[in-house]
This record gives C-alpha cells, structure tokens and sequence, in this order.
C-alpha cells in the first residue's frame, strides 16, 4: 500500500498514519483500481469522522472550563491538516495526469496520423458550454494562463450571437472567449465609475498542420483577432447587463495554440510577431486591434505548463518528464 501512494496515488500520503496496520495489509495481486477504491473509503471514513468531532466542539458548553478541550481541538486540527493536504495532493496530480495526456496527444499515432482539435479543446474547456455550466474544476484553464480562471464568463465553442456579453448577430464559434472584469475601477468623464475589461480568444488547431494562408477562414491569428473586433463591436457588457462604454477599446489578448509549421510561420512573420526565446511560438502586440498575440507551439504550451507545476510535482515525487 506504501509503494502504491508513493507512486501513484500521493493524495493518500498524509491519511497512512491513520489507517489501522491490519488494514494496510493488501492482497499483493490486489489492482491499482481496487486499491485506490480501499484508500478512498478509508479517506471517506476520515472526513465522516472530522465532521462529527467539528459539530461536537461547536456543541461544547464551556470552552473555559472543559480540560480536553484543548486536546480535541489540536486532534481536529491535525486531522483537518491531513486532509487539506490530501486535497491539495489530489489537486497537484490531477494537474499532472492532465499534461500526460496531452503529451500523449499531441504525438503522431499509430495510423500516422495526429488528433483532431477537438481532443485538445477538450481537454482544457468541455465544448459547447459556457462558465455559468461548469464547474470550475471542468476546465483545465491553467494549461494556457493560471489568470484564465479568473473569468467572469467564459464561452467555450459557442456562437457569437449566444453570447450575454454582447448584441452582435453571429454564427461565428470562437474555441474559447472569456470576458474579465477587474475590482478596480476606471473613472471617466462626470465621474461615471466604470468597470475595467479585457477580452481573451483562443484559437485552438490541430497538431503539425500546415494550410494556414491569409484570411480568417485559413489564419487561426486573423480568426482570433476578427472574434475580438466583433465582440468590441457589440456593445460589450457584463453578464448581469452592465453596459462597458467604449467597449471598442477593451485591451484583447489572442492566444492561438497551433504548431509552429512553415505556414503559421509565414502568418507570424506577416504580422511581424517576435519569436520567443525557445523557438517554439511567438508574441507581439497589434496596435490596430489593440491586442497581445501568443501563439503558442503545443510542445511550447506543455513545456510551460510543466514549468509552473515543477515544485508542486517535485514535493508529491511526482516524475515532470
């Protein structure tokens, strides 16, 4: 059971010591499923357990006057620990499932052929949803930006004209599009607060295509930015109807997810992008649209993702490559 939860299932790390010794006793052929599924009702029976001693020190009378009060609180205490730190090892090795997934899926497969979009764009944001019905673990956001979610709405593979946030009549089905909206606001003329946006597209392509022209039925690039001009065009809002005054000139952020093939290359170069530092995407700022570009090569967006997620795997022994 030891050898199990140090290799592959760290969650359980901190619970070990609060299982009795006769039920770490496994049969040796016993599987991985079965194991987890035995690891998983003794965590059950832990939290069952925590939320009974919780309540029975909210019932207690006297605090001042009871002498094992201060016992049972250190004890709940603990435990709680153990559990927040199962929780959050939990967390950490979702995060590193995910990237091998898509290591896996972004390699050429055994027809010689590599996976559609769709399996990608699945992979960070369920299709044909928007935020409002999800829940915020659906999603797997922080493989392109950790600030994605922060959203105050989210689209995910839906049309234009679907969308709260604007008034514009469209078909067009931006793979993701989020709308921001910060605490702090923007003061403009006769003191009218406003609330300060930006307008995040991403564009998400299959691996090592290689058709990409001009126009936006062909560049991922000009698509993004076309999204982006059409929102601003459509009296952006919040989702509750807030009107945003001069929505034409909330700060955008393209995010295009393709492989850097000889075609997306020239498209970059056309937009006088900058390479970045690996080679593997490009960035620049378009003053016309008013908006960052990143395009991001898949071995660039999983490299980076595992860079985030070092230390976190590195403290669960977690293998980053």
């Amino acid at each position: 059971m030891s050898d199990f939860v140090a290799n592959k299932a760290p969650r359980y790390r901190s619970i070990l010591d609060r299982i009795a010794e006769n039920d770490k006793i496994v049969d040796p052929n016993i599987s991985n499923k079965d194991l987890e599924l035995k690891l998983h009702t003794h965590l059950m029976t832990i939290e069952s357990e925590l939320l009974s001693e919780g309540h029975d020190l909210i019932k207690l009378n006297s605090i001042e006057d009871d002498e094992n009060y201060s016992k049972q609180l250190e004890n709940y205490l603990s435990k709680a620990s153990d559990l927040k730190k199962s929780d959050l090892a939990n967390y950490v090795a979702h995060r590193k499932v995910i990237l091998d997934i898509l290591s896996k899926a972004i390699k050429i497969r055994e027809d010689s052929k590599y996976s559609k979009e769709d399996v990608i764009h699945k992979l960070i944001m369920p299709m044909q949803k928007s935020s409002n019905e999800l829940f915020s673990d659906d999603s797997n956001l922080w493989l392109i930006d950790e600030r994605l979610a922060f959203h105050n709405f989210l689209s995910s593979d839906k049309t234009i004209k679907s969308m709260p946030i604007t008034d514009i009549d469209s078909n067009k089905e931006p793979d993701l599009m989020t709308l921001n909206i910060y605490d702090n606001p923007l003061l403009v003329n006769e003191g009218q607060s406003l609330p300060l946006a930006s307008i995040t597209v991403v564009e998400i392509k299959r691996p090592m295509r290689n058709d990409e022209k001009q126009g936006e039925e062909k560049d991922p690039i000009e698509q993004a930015l076309g999204y982006l001009k059409l929102v601003r065009n459509g009296n952006v809002k919040t989702e509750t109807g807030r009107q945003i005054p001069n929505s034409e000139n909330i700060p955008g952020f393209c995010y295009v997810l393709c492989d850097i093939t000889s075609s997306i290359k020239d498209r970059c170069d056309m937009l006088d992008l900058q390479v970045t530092s690996d080679k593997l995407g490009y960035f620049g700022y378009h003053k016309t649209f008013k908006a960052y570009i990143e395009v991001l090569s898949f071995d660039r967006l999983l490299n980076i993702a595992k860079e985030r997620n070092r230390a976190f795997f590195d403290k669960l022994g977690l293998p980053t490559t």
